[in-house]
C-alpha cells in the first residue's frame, strides 16, 4: 500500500461521509504551510506527506485526490494575488524575537514580488461547488492569518488571500497546467518567509 493510500485509510476509516472529508480537510490544513518549490506540481505533490510542510498547491492537489477517492467531484480554483497585500492584517508587533528591520524587510520582499496564484479546491457537495481550502495551520491564526478553524464538510471556506482578479476552474486533468517556475528573487523570499512562520510556530 502506497503512503497515499494509508494515508486515506488511516484518515477515514469507521467515518461517513462529512466525517471522512472534515477529517482530510483537517489533516491537510495541519500540514505546516511553507512554500516549497520542487513540490508545486502535479507529479511530486505527494511528498508532502514525508516532509510534513507544503504550500497551497501541493495541500490542494492532495486534498482533490483524497476527496476524488471518496467519490467527489473535484475542481482546481485559480485565483491571482499579491504577496505584498493583507500585511496590515497580520499583527507583526508578535516579533517572535525578530526586530522590526526584520520584518520590515520581509514585507519589502513581499511587496516585490509578482503576480502570483493561489490553488483551492472547489468540490461539487450536495449539488453545490463548495470552495474548500486548507492553505494554512492553525498556528499561524496567532499573528492573524485567516486560518480556517473548523468546516462543517457542507459550507464555504474562507480564502487565506485576496484575490486580484476572476477565479479560474480547472479539471484535474489539467494539473499539469498548473506548474510554476521561480527566479532567485522569488526563491529568497520564500526561504525568508518559510524561516518566519517558523520561528511564530516555535515560539
Amino acid at each position: 500500500m502506497g503512503l497515499i493510500e494509508q494515508r486515506f485509510q488511516e484518515w477515514t476509516q469507521g467515518k461517513n461521509s462529512i466525517e471522512a472529508r472534515v477529517s482530510i480537510f483537517q489533516k491537510i490544513r495541519d500540514i505546516p504551510y511553507a512554500v516549497i518549490p520542487e513540490l508545486v506540481s502535479a507529479e511530486r505533490y505527494t511528498e508532502i506527506l514525508k516532509l510534513n510542510k507544503g504550500s497551497c498547491t501541493p495541500k490542494h492537489f492532495l486534498l482533490g485526490n483524497m476527496f476524488q477517492r471518496l467519490g467527489l467531484m473535484v475542481l482546481y480554483a485559480v485565483y491571482p494575488y499579491r504577496w505584498g497585500e493583507g500585511w496590515d492584517d497580520i499583527n507583526v508587533e508578535l516579533d517572535f524575537g525578530l526586530d522590526q528591520d526584520y520584518l520590515a524587510r520581509l514585507r519589502k520582499m513581499a511587496e516585490e514580488m509578482p503576480l502570483s496564484h493561489h490553488l483551492a479546491c472547489r468540490v461539487d457537495i450536495a449539488g453545490e461547488l463548495i470552495l474548500v481550502d486548507a492553505t494554512l495551520d492553525l498556528a499561524l491564526g496567532r499573528i492573524g492569518m485567516p486560518v480556517n478553524q473548523e468546516w462543517d464538510g457542507m459550507s464555504d471556506t474562507l480564502l487565506p488571500m485576496n484575490p486580484c482578479g476572476e477565479e479560474e476552474l480547472y479539471h484535474p486533468s489539467e494539473a499539469y497546467l498548473m506548474q510554476a517556475e521561480y527566479n532567485e528573487k522569488q526563491l529568497a523570499f520564500y526561504r525568508e518567509f518559510n524561516s518566519w512562520l517558523e520561528k511564530v510556530r516555535s515560539s
